[in-house]
Formats: structure tokens, C-alpha cells, sequence
């Protein structure tokens, strides 16, 4: 019954993207994870989930129809999982491990490719 409620509260829905061979770039990402970084990052999707539109310091709009959510890790490292919103979805596009101050324009751009074929 209490899973049903939280269902209904939810703004948006988590989706991953998958490409036209059917491949989940970001859902197979997540598996490789250890199990407590894997936690935080469920954790933060669900906030976003429950509570959108949601603002920093865990979610950011990245201009274009993009938005990252940040997570903190363990061993001091910084995960950012890019999405979409489309009908109802928050569709998880990329996420990487963040090294560098400003999200390189590499990581943008993949998520670009991806949200294309989402919108089609």
C-alpha cells in the first residue's frame, strides 16, 4: 500500500535511454557502481522524482532541455547524471564520474545525440 502511495506522489517517472540496439547506457553505468554509490544515486533520482521541478544544490539546469543531477560518492567523487524531461519522464541520458570544475563539452554532447533520438 505505501509503495502504491509513493508512486502516485511522483512528479516525474525515471526512464533510461536506450539506444536503437537497445542498449541502457546509463542503467548499465549505474550496475558497475559499487552498491553504496549506487544507493546515493537512487536516493538523488528519487528526490528529483518526488520533488520536481527541483532546484541546487542536487539538480541544475544545463540550458537546451537539460538538467544534471549531482551526487556526491564515496572516495570524495562526483557523479552527474544528465536527463530530459519528456511527457511525464525524467529520461537519464548520460552520467559519468566528474573530474574536472566545469562539465566538458564531450559529456554535453553525447547527451545531445541521445535526447534527439528520444525526441523523435
Amino acid at each position: 500500500m505505501k509503495d502504491t502511495y509513493l508512486i502516485d506522489d511522483k512528479k516525474l517517472e525515471v526512464a533510461f535511454y536506450r539506444s536503437k540496439a537497445g542498449a541502457e547506457p546509463v542503467l548499465e553505468w549505474l550496475r558497475e557502481l559499487p552498491s553504496e554509490d549506487r544507493q546515493t544515486l537512487g536516493r538523488d533520482l528519487r528526490l528529483v522524482e518526488m520533488g520536481w521541478p527541483i532546484g541546487m544544490p542536487l539538480c541544475k539546469p544545463l540550458g537546451g532541455g537539460f538538467w544534471e543531477v549531482r551526487s556526491k560518492l564515496t572516495n570524495h567523487r562526483i557523479a552527474r547524471v544528465i536527463f530530459c524531461a519528456s511527457q511525464g519522464y525524467m529520461v537519464l541520458l548520460h552520467a559519468f564520474i566528474k573530474k574536472t570544475q566545469k562539465t566538458p563539452q564531450s559529456e554535453l554532447d553525447l547527451a545531445r545525440v541521445r535526447q534527439k533520438e528520444v525526441d523523435r
